[in-house]
């Protein structure tokens, strides 16, 4: 897929979430406060939030597809994983203010009138948040895009807790009221959660940490089991946006001729960049058996 087509996908799926989102808060806002549902209220005000992040990644997201410029001579993929943790840290904040509204309602007791509107906009928002879901998800095949996965993520919590409101509005139909903000409380420790692992995880990418130990061994056992090689150190693999660096000094026969070891450094970077996850790979060739990785620490220093 070209750069453009990938762009192209990228905002259709973000345009989705945000008219997906203010749909869901029209409907939900307006039955929840018609009939004063805090579950509802707090639902559509957690997609207020959705919907925030969903313009962001619309308007911010997409930059991650242009080229590399003089400005930016490794690309623009980090605005991606930036873009997510905005989302992130947006999600979180706005549910840590549900569940103040949500303790108060506990605190002060519920006046919400029961009616089956409550639940209609409750089916509505479910229906609307998986249709968005669903598209977000199909989109993100063959993109990877960690923003994309933010937003289809933020849709399936939004299925969860609006089912926790279905049943806060069941109590109220039962004669309990007090479910309805216990209901609210519930979404906004689910939005909260949801909120500090989106961000964890592009923070991660955006600090360059490093992967599992299961994807560093399988580059190990690449540049292991190559022919050529006879031993590697300083070998360092770290995300560089969304995707990995792998830099490595690797040893051969030092009798090899330049064009020799320039076509094992070339077959080291085709088969490391074909994995999945990483983006580019740096191969330093030695000869082997100097060790100076070794003794460098022990050279003597001049006067």
């Amino acid at each position: 897929m070209n750069r453009e087509d990938a762009r192209d996908r990228f905002r259709r799926a973000s345009w989705v979430n945000v008219v997906a989102n203010v749909a869901k808060i029209v409907a939900e806002g307006a039955v929840g406060i018609t009939f004063g549902s805090v579950a509802l209220v707090a639902d559509a005000a957690h997609s207020v939030a959705d919907l925030v992040a969903s313009g962001v990644v619309l308007v911010w997201g997409s930059s991650s597809y242009d080229a590399a410029d003089v400005d930016h001579p490794h690309g623009h993929a980090r605005i991606e994983p930036l873009t997510a943790l905005f989302v992130g840290a947006v999600i979180f904040l706005l549910g840590g203010y549900l569940l103040y509204e949500s303790t108060r309602g506990l605190l002060a007791g519920s006046e919400i009138e029961f009616s089956y509107y409550l639940l209609g906009a409750l089916g509505f928002a479910m229906v609307d948040m998986y249709l968005a879901y669903w598209y977000t998800e199909r989109a993100n095949v063959g993109l990877d895009s960690t923003a994309l996965t933010a937003l289809a993520k933020d849709c399936l919590n939004d299925i969860y807790t609006t089912v926790a409101a279905v049943v806060g509005v069941i109590g109220v139909r039962l004669g309990f009221p007090i479910l309805d903000p216990v209901a609210g409380a519930l979404v906004s420790l689910l939005v909260i959660y949801q909120g500090v692992e989106i961000a964890r995880e592009n923070l991660d990418y955006l600090v360059g940490a490093a992967p599992t130990p299961g994807k560093r061994e399988e580059i190990e056992a690449i540049i292991a089991n190559h022919a050529a090689v006879e031993g590697y150190h300083d070998l360092t693999v770290f995300y560089d946006g969304t995707v990995l660096e792998v830099e490595a000094h690797v040893e051969v026969d030092g009798e090899l001729t330049i064009r020799e070891a320039h076509d094992i450094e070339s077959e080291l970077v085709d088969q490391l960049t074909a994995l999945g996850d990483v983006g580019d790979a740096h191969i330093h060739l030695d000869p082997a058996g100097l060790g100076e990785w070794k003794d460098a620490a022990h050279e003597p220093q001049d006067d």
